[in-house]
Protein backbone atom coordinates (compact mmCIF):
# COMPACT_ATOMS: atom_id res chain seq x y z
CA UNK A 1 0.00 0.00 0.00
CA UNK A 2 3.28 2.70 1.29
CA UNK A 3 4.23 2.07 -2.49
CA UNK A 4 1.32 2.82 -4.59
CA UNK A 5 0.77 6.10 -2.37
CA UNK A 6 3.99 6.66 -3.43
CA UNK A 7 3.29 6.17 -7.07
CA UNK A 8 0.26 7.97 -6.91
CA UNK A 9 2.60 11.07 -5.30
CA UNK A 10 5.01 10.55 -8.26
CA UNK A 11 2.34 10.71 -10.96
CA UNK A 12 0.89 14.05 -9.79
CA UNK A 13 3.91 15.41 -9.98
CA UNK A 14 5.20 14.77 -12.51
CA UNK A 15 1.18 15.53 -13.85
CA UNK A 16 1.62 19.28 -12.77
CA UNK A 17 5.40 19.76 -13.70
CA UNK A 18 4.76 19.06 -17.15
CA UNK A 19 1.43 20.77 -16.83
CA UNK A 20 3.76 23.92 -15.13
CA UNK A 21 6.63 23.33 -18.78
CA UNK A 22 3.48 23.62 -20.64
CA UNK A 23 1.44 26.58 -19.68
CA UNK A 24 5.42 28.23 -19.68
CA UNK A 25 5.64 27.05 -23.30
CA UNK A 26 2.37 28.34 -24.59
CA UNK A 27 2.35 32.04 -22.47
CA UNK A 28 6.17 32.22 -24.15
CA UNK A 29 4.51 31.53 -27.90
CA UNK A 30 1.75 33.93 -27.02
CA UNK A 31 4.20 36.93 -26.19
CA UNK A 32 6.29 36.22 -29.32
CA UNK A 33 2.66 35.92 -31.62
CA UNK A 34 1.25 39.24 -29.96
CA UNK A 35 4.64 41.07 -30.94
CA UNK A 36 4.36 40.25 -34.74
CA UNK A 37 2.04 43.54 -35.14
CA UNK A 38 4.44 45.97 -33.73
CA UNK A 39 6.75 44.06 -36.36
CA UNK A 40 4.12 44.55 -38.99
CA UNK A 41 3.28 48.44 -38.12
CA UNK A 42 7.57 49.31 -38.08
CA UNK A 43 7.49 47.62 -41.95
CA UNK A 44 4.47 49.80 -43.10
CA UNK A 45 6.13 52.54 -41.76
CA UNK A 46 9.01 51.91 -43.95
CA UNK A 47 6.70 51.22 -46.87
CA UNK A 48 4.48 54.96 -46.07
CA UNK A 49 7.62 56.84 -46.21
CA UNK A 50 9.35 55.37 -49.15
CA UNK A 51 6.35 55.27 -51.51
CA UNK A 52 3.31 57.33 -49.60
CA UNK A 53 1.48 54.53 -49.98
CA UNK A 54 0.63 50.40 -48.64
CA UNK A 55 -0.84 47.69 -49.23
CA UNK A 56 -2.88 46.25 -46.07
CA UNK A 57 -3.15 42.89 -47.93
CA UNK A 58 0.82 42.52 -47.17
CA UNK A 59 0.27 43.27 -43.17
CA UNK A 60 -2.23 40.26 -41.91
CA UNK A 61 -2.33 41.87 -38.13
CA UNK A 62 -2.90 45.27 -39.75
CA UNK A 63 -6.85 46.16 -39.71
CA UNK A 64 -6.70 49.61 -40.60
CA UNK A 65 -4.60 52.84 -40.96
CA UNK A 66 -5.69 56.54 -40.51
CA UNK A 67 -4.29 60.03 -40.03
CA UNK A 68 -5.66 63.45 -39.51
CA UNK A 69 -8.23 64.36 -37.07
CA UNK A 70 -9.24 61.94 -34.33
CA UNK A 71 -6.29 60.07 -34.38
CA UNK A 72 -6.15 59.30 -30.53
CA UNK A 73 -9.87 58.77 -30.80
CA UNK A 74 -10.84 54.82 -31.25
CA UNK A 75 -12.22 51.40 -29.26
CA UNK A 76 -9.82 49.32 -31.41
CA UNK A 77 -6.18 48.22 -30.17
CA UNK A 78 -4.17 50.12 -31.71
CA UNK A 79 -0.27 51.85 -31.96
CA UNK A 80 0.31 55.41 -33.29
CA UNK A 81 3.75 55.65 -35.31
CA UNK A 82 5.62 58.29 -37.63
CA UNK A 83 6.08 58.22 -41.37
CA UNK A 84 7.07 61.13 -43.61
CA UNK A 85 6.52 63.26 -40.46
CA UNK A 86 3.02 63.00 -40.18
CA UNK A 87 1.52 60.28 -37.50
CA UNK A 88 -0.66 57.48 -38.23
CA UNK A 89 -2.91 55.56 -36.39
CA UNK A 90 -2.36 51.95 -37.09
CA UNK A 91 -5.17 49.44 -35.55
CA UNK A 92 -4.32 45.72 -35.26
CA UNK A 93 -5.57 42.58 -34.19
CA UNK A 94 -5.27 40.76 -30.84
CA UNK A 95 -4.71 36.90 -31.30
CA UNK A 96 -6.78 34.51 -29.24
CA UNK A 97 -3.88 32.80 -27.72
CA UNK A 98 -5.30 33.23 -23.99
CA UNK A 99 -8.11 31.63 -25.01
CA UNK A 100 -5.93 28.77 -26.40
CA UNK A 101 -4.33 28.80 -22.60
CA UNK A 102 -7.55 28.73 -20.63
CA UNK A 103 -8.87 25.83 -23.31
CA UNK A 104 -5.30 23.56 -22.80
CA UNK A 105 -5.30 24.00 -18.93
CA UNK A 106 -9.19 23.42 -18.66
CA UNK A 107 -8.43 20.00 -20.88
CA UNK A 108 -5.32 19.25 -18.77
CA UNK A 109 -7.46 19.79 -15.09
CA UNK A 110 -10.04 17.35 -16.76
CA UNK A 111 -7.58 14.82 -17.59
CA UNK A 112 -6.14 15.56 -13.59
CA UNK A 113 -9.61 14.72 -12.57
CA UNK A 114 -9.76 11.36 -14.51
CA UNK A 115 -6.21 9.94 -13.64
CA UNK A 116 -6.81 11.13 -10.25
CA UNK A 117 -10.14 9.26 -9.79
CA UNK A 118 -8.78 5.80 -11.81
CA UNK A 119 -5.81 5.80 -9.46
CA UNK A 120 -8.72 5.71 -6.48
CA UNK A 121 -10.64 3.26 -8.53
CA UNK A 122 -7.31 1.52 -8.35
CA UNK A 123 -6.93 1.61 -5.23
CA UNK A 124 -10.66 0.44 -3.57
CA UNK A 125 -11.27 -2.07 -6.00
CA UNK A 126 -7.31 -3.41 -6.73
CA UNK A 127 -4.87 -2.86 -4.62
CA UNK A 128 -7.00 -2.65 -1.03
CA UNK A 129 -8.78 -5.85 -1.65
CA UNK A 130 -5.14 -7.83 -2.54
CA UNK A 131 -3.42 -5.68 0.43
CA UNK A 132 -6.29 -7.87 2.86
CA UNK A 133 -5.43 -10.49 0.79
CA UNK A 134 -1.82 -10.72 0.82
CA UNK A 135 -1.19 -12.37 4.12
CA UNK A 136 -3.72 -15.13 3.59
CA UNK A 137 -1.05 -17.68 1.47
CA UNK A 138 1.57 -17.15 4.26
CA UNK A 139 -0.58 -18.31 7.33
CA UNK A 140 -1.92 -20.87 4.88
CA UNK A 141 1.33 -22.48 4.64
CA UNK A 142 2.07 -22.04 7.92
CA UNK A 143 -0.89 -24.58 8.44
CA UNK A 144 -3.38 -21.89 10.20
CA UNK A 145 -6.73 -22.43 8.17
CA UNK A 146 -8.89 -20.50 10.46
CA UNK A 147 -7.45 -17.40 8.86
CA UNK A 148 -10.12 -15.03 7.93
CA UNK A 149 -10.75 -14.38 4.11
CA UNK A 150 -13.12 -11.05 3.60
CA UNK A 151 -15.71 -12.05 1.12
CA UNK A 152 -15.15 -9.45 -2.11
CA UNK A 153 -17.91 -8.50 -3.83
CA UNK A 154 -14.97 -7.49 -6.57
CA UNK A 155 -14.84 -8.36 -10.22
CA UNK A 156 -11.31 -8.30 -9.72
CA UNK A 157 -11.09 -10.31 -6.82
CA UNK A 158 -14.89 -12.53 -5.86
CA UNK A 159 -13.05 -15.52 -8.30
CA UNK A 160 -9.65 -15.60 -6.65
CA UNK A 161 -11.21 -15.00 -2.88
CA UNK A 162 -13.84 -17.79 -4.02
CA UNK A 163 -10.81 -20.03 -4.98
CA UNK A 164 -8.59 -19.30 -2.11
CA UNK A 165 -11.56 -20.88 0.29
CA UNK A 166 -11.91 -23.82 -1.95
CA UNK A 167 -8.53 -24.34 -1.49
CA UNK A 168 -8.27 -24.27 2.33
CA UNK A 169 -11.36 -26.38 2.65
CA UNK A 170 -9.88 -28.57 0.47
CA UNK A 171 -6.34 -28.47 2.57
CA UNK A 172 -8.73 -29.03 5.68
CA UNK A 173 -10.36 -31.77 4.41
CA UNK A 174 -7.00 -33.34 3.40
CA UNK A 175 -5.31 -33.37 7.01
CA UNK A 176 -8.99 -34.05 8.05
CA UNK A 177 -8.44 -37.32 6.14
CA UNK A 178 -4.90 -38.05 6.83
CA UNK A 179 -5.38 -38.05 10.81
CA UNK A 180 -8.27 -40.74 10.25
CA UNK A 181 -6.00 -42.68 8.13
CA UNK A 182 -3.20 -42.17 10.19
CA UNK A 183 -5.30 -43.55 13.35
CA UNK A 184 -6.93 -46.37 11.96
CA UNK A 185 -3.81 -47.28 10.69
CA UNK A 186 -2.07 -47.34 14.20
CA UNK A 187 -5.23 -48.44 15.99
CA UNK A 188 -5.02 -51.50 13.19
CA UNK A 189 -1.41 -52.00 13.65
CA UNK A 190 -1.43 -52.19 17.86
CA UNK A 191 -4.31 -54.16 17.46
CA UNK A 192 -2.81 -56.94 15.07
CA UNK A 193 0.27 -56.69 17.11
CA UNK A 194 -1.53 -57.61 20.42
CA UNK A 195 -2.85 -60.88 18.48
CA UNK A 196 0.36 -61.83 17.55
CA UNK A 197 1.64 -62.16 20.41
CA UNK A 198 -0.76 -64.97 21.36
CA UNK A 199 0.30 -67.55 18.95
CA UNK A 200 4.03 -66.16 19.01
CA UNK A 201 4.04 -67.37 22.67
CA UNK A 202 2.25 -70.47 21.97
CA UNK A 203 5.21 -70.98 19.26
CA UNK A 204 8.48 -70.32 21.82
CA UNK A 205 6.30 -72.34 24.34
CA UNK A 206 6.34 -75.34 22.10
CA UNK A 207 10.04 -74.84 20.77
CA UNK A 208 10.96 -75.00 23.70
CA UNK A 209 9.52 -78.24 25.17
CA UNK A 210 10.40 -79.76 21.75
CA UNK A 211 14.22 -78.57 22.74
CA UNK A 212 13.65 -79.90 25.97
CA UNK A 213 12.53 -83.51 25.03
CA UNK A 214 9.51 -82.60 27.41
CA UNK A 215 8.00 -84.60 24.83
CA UNK A 216 8.79 -88.62 25.01
CA UNK A 217 6.15 -89.59 23.06
CA UNK A 218 6.21 -89.40 19.30
CA UNK A 219 2.35 -88.44 19.07
CA UNK A 220 3.11 -85.60 21.28
CA UNK A 221 5.77 -84.13 19.77
CA UNK A 222 4.07 -84.40 16.06
CA UNK A 223 1.20 -82.72 17.81
CA UNK A 224 3.89 -79.89 19.08
CA UNK A 225 5.44 -79.51 15.85
CA UNK A 226 1.75 -79.28 14.14
CA UNK A 227 0.66 -76.50 16.90
CA UNK A 228 3.83 -74.63 15.92
CA UNK A 229 2.30 -74.64 12.44
CA UNK A 230 -0.40 -73.95 12.82
CA UNK A 231 0.58 -70.64 15.06
CA UNK A 232 2.78 -69.78 12.45
CA UNK A 233 -0.26 -69.40 9.78
CA UNK A 234 -1.96 -67.20 12.35
CA UNK A 235 1.42 -64.94 12.49
CA UNK A 236 1.73 -65.21 8.48
CA UNK A 237 -1.56 -63.83 8.22
CA UNK A 238 -1.25 -61.55 10.67
CA UNK A 239 1.70 -60.13 8.41
CA UNK A 240 -0.32 -60.08 5.59
CA UNK A 241 -3.50 -57.73 7.32
CA UNK A 242 -0.29 -55.56 8.22
CA UNK A 243 1.18 -55.30 4.61
CA UNK A 244 -2.13 -55.11 3.21
CA UNK A 245 -2.50 -51.94 5.86
CA UNK A 246 0.82 -50.41 5.03
CA UNK A 247 -0.12 -50.58 1.30
CA UNK A 248 -3.29 -48.99 1.84
CA UNK A 249 -4.37 -46.35 -0.48
CA UNK A 250 -2.32 -42.84 1.13
CA UNK A 251 -4.33 -40.64 -1.07
CA UNK A 252 -7.76 -40.17 -1.97
CA UNK A 253 -9.20 -39.47 -5.49
CA UNK A 254 -12.48 -37.68 -6.21
CA UNK A 255 -13.61 -37.22 -9.45
CA UNK A 256 -16.84 -35.49 -10.52
CA UNK A 257 -17.69 -37.35 -13.82
CA UNK A 258 -18.96 -35.40 -16.68
CA UNK A 259 -18.79 -34.91 -20.41
CA UNK A 260 -16.47 -32.78 -22.24
CA UNK A 261 -14.66 -32.31 -26.37
CA UNK A 262 -11.26 -33.78 -26.60
CA UNK A 263 -10.70 -30.94 -28.83
CA UNK A 264 -10.85 -28.63 -25.00
CA UNK A 265 -8.81 -30.93 -23.57
CA UNK A 266 -5.97 -31.15 -26.16
CA UNK A 267 -6.13 -27.11 -26.29
CA UNK A 268 -5.40 -26.61 -22.51
CA UNK A 269 -2.18 -29.33 -22.92
CA UNK A 270 -1.62 -27.54 -26.02
CA UNK A 271 -1.43 -23.68 -24.45
CA UNK A 272 -0.09 -25.30 -21.42
CA UNK A 273 3.53 -26.75 -22.60
CA UNK A 274 4.20 -25.32 -26.24
CA UNK A 275 5.34 -22.49 -25.32
CA UNK A 276 7.78 -24.57 -22.64
CA UNK A 277 8.95 -26.70 -25.09
CA UNK A 278 9.61 -24.81 -27.96
CA UNK A 279 12.03 -22.79 -25.49
CA UNK A 280 13.73 -26.48 -24.57
CA UNK A 281 14.10 -27.41 -28.46
CA UNK A 282 11.93 -30.53 -27.56
CA UNK A 283 10.00 -30.90 -30.99
CA UNK A 284 5.65 -31.00 -29.40
CA UNK A 285 4.16 -33.34 -32.09
CA UNK A 286 -0.11 -33.23 -31.59
CA UNK A 287 -1.59 -35.55 -34.57
CA UNK A 288 -4.33 -35.00 -35.96
CA UNK A 289 -7.99 -36.44 -34.32
CA UNK A 290 -11.76 -36.25 -34.92
CA UNK A 291 -13.32 -34.07 -32.34
CA UNK A 292 -15.44 -36.29 -30.04
CA UNK A 293 -17.52 -36.24 -26.56
CA UNK A 294 -15.68 -38.32 -23.65
CA UNK A 295 -17.59 -39.30 -20.28
CA UNK A 296 -14.82 -38.25 -17.97
CA UNK A 297 -13.75 -35.50 -15.21
CA UNK A 298 -12.06 -32.56 -17.72
CA UNK A 299 -9.96 -31.52 -15.28
CA UNK A 300 -8.57 -34.88 -14.02
CA UNK A 301 -7.80 -36.09 -17.53
CA UNK A 302 -6.40 -33.52 -17.73
CA UNK A 303 -4.21 -33.84 -15.05
CA UNK A 304 -3.41 -37.54 -16.37
CA UNK A 305 -2.15 -36.00 -19.31
CA UNK A 306 0.27 -33.45 -17.55
CA UNK A 307 1.38 -36.70 -15.21
CA UNK A 308 2.56 -38.26 -18.84
CA UNK A 309 4.07 -34.96 -20.35
CA UNK A 310 6.10 -34.43 -17.45
CA UNK A 311 7.34 -37.85 -17.00
CA UNK A 312 8.01 -37.49 -21.16
CA UNK A 313 9.88 -34.22 -20.15
CA UNK A 314 12.20 -35.65 -17.75
CA UNK A 315 12.67 -38.85 -18.66
CA UNK A 316 13.31 -38.94 -22.20
CA UNK A 317 15.80 -37.31 -24.63
CA UNK A 318 14.46 -34.29 -25.40
CA UNK A 319 14.59 -34.51 -29.06
CA UNK A 320 9.86 -35.12 -29.35
CA UNK A 321 7.26 -35.56 -27.89
CA UNK A 322 4.01 -36.70 -29.70
CA UNK A 323 0.38 -37.03 -28.80
CA UNK A 324 -1.36 -39.15 -30.81
CA UNK A 325 -5.16 -40.57 -30.97
CA UNK A 326 -6.88 -43.85 -32.33
CA UNK A 327 -10.79 -45.31 -31.30
CA UNK A 328 -11.55 -48.88 -29.96
CA UNK A 329 -14.51 -50.20 -28.94
CA UNK A 330 -16.73 -47.08 -28.02
CA UNK A 331 -13.25 -45.58 -26.43
CA UNK A 332 -10.90 -42.89 -27.53
CA UNK A 333 -7.10 -44.34 -26.88
CA UNK A 334 -4.78 -41.43 -25.96
CA UNK A 335 -1.14 -41.85 -26.41
CA UNK A 336 1.13 -39.89 -24.89
CA UNK A 337 5.14 -40.96 -26.21
CA UNK A 338 8.61 -40.21 -26.26
CA UNK A 339 12.02 -40.67 -27.63
CA UNK A 340 14.96 -41.90 -25.58
CA UNK A 341 13.24 -44.49 -23.76
CA UNK A 342 15.94 -46.26 -21.40
CA UNK A 343 13.37 -47.88 -19.79
CA UNK A 344 13.87 -52.07 -19.68
CA UNK A 345 10.66 -54.10 -20.92
CA UNK A 346 10.55 -55.93 -17.58
CA UNK A 347 9.86 -53.14 -15.21
CA UNK A 348 6.88 -51.91 -17.17
CA UNK A 349 4.46 -54.12 -15.23
CA UNK A 350 5.54 -52.79 -11.88
CA UNK A 351 5.56 -48.82 -13.13
CA UNK A 352 2.10 -47.93 -12.00
CA UNK A 353 2.78 -48.94 -8.80
CA UNK A 354 3.16 -46.47 -6.14
CA UNK A 355 6.68 -45.25 -5.34
CA UNK A 356 8.09 -47.18 -7.88
CA UNK A 357 10.96 -45.74 -9.35
CA UNK A 358 12.60 -47.19 -12.85
CA UNK A 359 16.17 -48.04 -13.36
CA UNK A 360 16.67 -44.70 -15.54
CA UNK A 361 15.36 -42.79 -12.50
CA UNK A 362 18.35 -42.49 -10.86
CA UNK A 363 19.33 -38.94 -11.60
CA UNK A 364 15.95 -37.36 -11.58
CA UNK A 365 13.98 -35.67 -9.28
CA UNK A 366 10.98 -37.88 -8.18
CA UNK A 367 8.47 -39.75 -6.10
CA UNK A 368 7.17 -42.18 -8.16
CA UNK A 369 4.00 -41.14 -8.38
CA UNK A 370 3.02 -39.69 -11.46
CA UNK A 371 1.70 -42.38 -13.41
CA UNK A 372 0.66 -44.15 -9.94
CA UNK A 373 -2.36 -41.09 -9.90
CA UNK A 374 -2.65 -41.59 -13.49
CA UNK A 375 -3.61 -45.08 -13.22
CA UNK A 376 -6.43 -44.66 -9.92
CA UNK A 377 -7.71 -42.00 -11.80
CA UNK A 378 -8.33 -43.42 -14.88
CA UNK A 379 -10.07 -46.33 -12.73
CA UNK A 380 -12.06 -43.54 -11.23
CA UNK A 381 -13.40 -42.14 -14.39
CA UNK A 382 -14.43 -46.07 -15.63
CA UNK A 383 -10.78 -46.16 -17.90
CA UNK A 384 -7.64 -47.57 -17.80
CA UNK A 385 -4.13 -47.16 -18.77
CA UNK A 386 -1.13 -49.07 -19.78
CA UNK A 387 2.48 -48.61 -21.22
CA UNK A 388 4.49 -50.33 -23.78
CA UNK A 389 7.96 -49.47 -25.38
CA UNK A 390 7.84 -49.32 -29.18
CA UNK A 391 10.86 -48.33 -31.62
CA UNK A 392 12.63 -46.80 -28.29
CA UNK A 393 10.00 -44.80 -27.62
CA UNK A 394 8.24 -45.36 -24.05
CA UNK A 395 4.28 -44.81 -24.82
CA UNK A 396 1.68 -44.55 -22.26
CA UNK A 397 -2.12 -44.74 -23.11
CA UNK A 398 -4.96 -43.31 -21.90
CA UNK A 399 -7.80 -45.11 -22.37
CA UNK A 400 -11.50 -42.91 -22.04
CA UNK A 401 -14.85 -43.75 -23.05
CA UNK A 402 -16.78 -41.60 -25.20
CA UNK A 403 -20.27 -40.13 -23.89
Amino acid sequence: MKAYKKLCIAVMTVFLLLTMVLNIFLRGSKDNSEGIYRVEARRLAGEIAETGSYDLNKYPHITGVFTGDGIYRSEEHYLIIEAGETLYRVEYTVGNEQYGIVAVNCVLGVLFLLVTGLLYYIRRHIIAPFDRLSDVPKELAKGNLAVPISEEKSRFFGKFTWGVNLLRESIENSRKKEITMQRDKKLLLLSLSHDIKTPLAAIKLNAKALARGLYKDEKKRRAAAESINTRADEIERFVSEITKAASEDFMSFEVTQGETFLSVIITRIKARYDPQLAMSGTEFAIQKYDDCILSCDPDRLAECLQNLIENAIKYGDGRRIEISFDKMDGCELITVSNTGCTLEAKELPQIFESFHRGNNADRVQGNGLGLFICRRLMGAMNGEVYAAIRDECFCITLVVKMA
